[in-house]
């Protein structure tokens, strides 16, 4: 028993791969923009984004500089996107490390433009267009003619490169037909909003993009230059109404049987004492824990699996331990592996998100750095990381 490893996820990288390749052949010819930001959606950014570069990456989006710091750092030299705000004081940063900032308004622009002046360097950009999502983007919705004159007006900035523009669609991953209808109506906004712009500038832009992890299958006439697939590089599907052939989910998250005890009629488990025995138990400690990204809101419906069988969740979740159930389970022994989700015979990581009340990415994301990171190769370990070095 190798207690170094408490809580460990494993990512199949054969898994990662296969949906790559499965999201490339899809893609149409567009380029595709991996997006690894929140550490590769929990699965660990060093080795997966790696991964993805060598295996046909054109591009890569995340969330904030520091993020795209750590991608320079592995040796990633490709297209860096920072979807969201940067601080305009990091403009130095930006430049140095050649990361492509999104312009969301006219006055954030200025004061990339002023923080850019002061330091000597040029900024590199995608303008972002909102037409239905609500988030940040020049207002498309609201007037085509003002947001599309704001988006000119960047363009004529000095130090501020502008390569591409984008938006995000907001129910791409719903098969209701208001919604389709929404996501058709984002996607002609978008497009007159592009063509009126290049029109004004007298050049096309070199990089035009829309489709989420959803939109790739859902709208294949709507790629455009580029796709950015997210959840689905991992293997979990965009919504519980679009579901996907051939995706394989990437993680698995395991802990080890730390005690294996009796309880009797009567007896209770963890705080509260929500859980009582109605009958002679046998029960078994998990070192994992809500400290780990294991939701507390599954205290008593959580399944794990261990050898090969379903051990329901005692009580609450703990911090960094875990009750369950193995009276039907024979042979269970301190310092056996369970499958805390990810398994067949317990929950998958979208039954924990269901469980939960939320998502399968939100559960991903929310994975511990303390839970170590082990990679599969061929069934074969390849690569450990320990975020917490």
């Amino acid at each position: 028993m190798n207690f170094a490893r408490r809580c460990w996820a494993e990512i199949n990288m054969d898994a990662l791969k296969s949906n790559f390749e499965l999201i490339k052949s899809c893609a149409r010819g567009a380029k595709v923009m991996a997006v690894v930001k929140a550490n590769c959606y929990g699965h660990g950014d060093e080795i997966v984004a790696k991964m993805y570069d060598e295996n046909g990456a054109d591009a890569f989006a995340v969330a904030l500089p520091d993020e795209g710091a750590r991608l320079r750092g592995f040796g990633i030299k490709k297209p860096v996107l920072i979807l969201g705000y940067s601080c305009p004081e990091d403009v130095a940063k930006l430049a140095q490390l050649d990361l492509t900032q999104t312009v969301f308004s006219l006055d954030y622009a200025r004061q990339l433009l002023a923080a850019a002046e002061a330091a000597g360097v040029t900024v590199k950009c995608h303008l972002k267009f909102d037409t239905g999502m609500g988030r940040i983007g020049f207002t498309v919705r609201d007037g085509l003619d003002a947001a599309v004159a704001q988006a000119m007006a960047v363009c004529e900035l000095p130090a501020l490169q502008i390569d591409g523009a984008f938006m995000h669609f907001c129910v791409a991953d719903s098969i209701k037909n208001d919604n389709k209808a929404f996501t058709a109506e984002q996607y002609e906004m978008f497009c007159e909003a592009v063509d009126l712009l290049e029109k004004a500038r007298g050049k096309k832009l070199e990089t035009v993009h829309c489709c989420n992890s959803a939109g790739i299958f859902m709208c294949p006439d709507y790629h455009l230059d580029m796709v950015r697939p997210g959840i689905i590089l991992y293997g979990e599907q965009p919504s519980d109404e679009v579901a996907l052939d051939d995706l394989t989910p990437a993680m698995q998250l395991k802990a080890h049987v730390a005690y294996v005890k009796k309880l009797e009629k009567g007896d209770t488990v963890s705080y509260g004492r929500t859980f009582t025995a109605t009958r002679r138990m046998k029960i078994a400690t998990i070192t994992v824990g809500y400290a780990d990204g294991y939701p507390r809101l599954l205290s008593g419906s959580g399944v794990f699996e261990i050898n090969g069988k379903p051990a329901p969740v005692l009580g609450r979740v703990c911090m960094d331990q875990t009750m369950v159930d193995v009276s039907d389970i024979p042979n269970v022994r301190e310092g056996d592996a369970a499958i805390v989700m990810g398994g067949t015979a317990g929950d998958s990581v979208n039954d924990v998100a269901h469980k939960a009340g939320t998502i399968s990415y939100e559960i991903l994301c929310n994975i511990s750095r303390r839970v170590r990171r082990v990679y599969l190769e061929g069934g074969q370990e390849i690569a450990e990381r320990d975020y917490l070095k």
